[in-house]
């Protein structure tokens, strides 16, 4: 079915003896969405992923990749590239081999040279693993998760140790991925990059999913906040709390909080000293997971 989502987790959860990492979670993946997956540590994102990679079964539940179980590898695996936060690549293979290896199981076809270009490990290919930086060894993991343009990329932590170079071009690669119309899986904890590329984000906390949407949904459930100081001897502002010794203010309806200040400050000739206005944003969300 052309509109069935390309990930469809519904009710599940994962367990380890008492513990349950992972309780009753559903959602959807669409295709040609980038879904970042976020939450705290301990939150239950790596269970959840190792489930849908096909790496771990589900203690109860269900999870569908392109409508099939992800434990049937010959359905799914051709179709996933999979960046995991550390690979494991043997030391002793060069880049090149590392590369054609993963290539040949993972079924897709294309060719290290392009792969490798993609990435920028040219100069690398004769290198053995063992002798890459950890920046270098990162972007070896996204070459083998990329290697033909598979449908679903799953990116675990994928920019992690990489210098802003670096990530710039991993950025401009997926982007390219998605151009052609493959499906991206996020998790980070640069939210920055989730609040910039998401097209939907899922918060997880304490094994559930705590919270879902759009960066604009998520961040008006939390109101905006204006601050500012005022020169000695200014009268007193609108009613604002303070903070840290700045007047703030918190509003859902900023635009006309902040005008009213600013009519405020002209009619009575006051300058508002380091004035700041502006949306929540996606790390406040975050924050307030655990004040949840």
């Amino acid at each position: 079915m052309p509109d069935s989502p390309v990930i469809d987790v519904a009710g599940l959860s994962v367990t380890y003896g008492d513990f349950a990492a992972v309780r009753d979670l559903s959602f959807t993946v669409h295709r040609g969405e980038l879904y970042a997956l976020l939450g705290t540590n301990g939150a239950g994102k790596t269970s959840t992923l190792e489930v849908i990679e096909g790496h771990r079964k589900a203690t109860s539940g269900t999870v569908r990749i392109f409508g099939a179980s992800p434990q049937d590898r010959q359905a799914v695996r051709p179709r996933m590239g999979i960046m995991l936060q550390e690979s494991g690549f043997s030391p002793d293979l060069t880049v090149e081999e590392s590369v054609a290896l993963i290539g040949s199981l993972s079924g897709r076809d294309d060719t290290v040279d392009r792969v490798l270009g993609v990435v920028g490990l040219t100069r690398k290919a004769s290198t053995i693993v063992a002798q890459l930086s950890g920046g270098e060894k990162r972007r070896l993991d996204f070459a083998t998760a990329v290697y033909g343009g598979p449908e679903l990329v799953i990116l675990d932590e994928p920019t992690t140790g990489l210098d802003i170079q670096s990530r710039d071009a991993l950025w401009a690669a997926v982007d390219r991925l998605r151009e052609a119309g493959s499906t991206v899986v996020l998790t980070t904890h640069y939210l920055e990059e989730a609040q910039e590329r998401a097209d939907r984000i899922g918060l997880m906390h304490e094994g559930r999913l705590h919270r879902e949407g759009t960066v604009a949904e998520l961040t008006r459930t939390l109101p905006s906040v204006i601050t500012f100081g005022l020169p000695p001897g200014a009268p007193e502002p609108p009613t604002v709390g303070a903070l840290n010794g700045a007047f703030h203010i918190e509003t859902f309806q900023l635009q006309d909080d902040l005008h009213r200040l600013l009519a405020w400050a002209h009619d009575r000739g006051v300058e508002l000293e380091k004035l700041q206005a502006g949306p929540t944003r996606l790390d406040d969300v975050f924050r307030a997971l655990d004040a949840a």
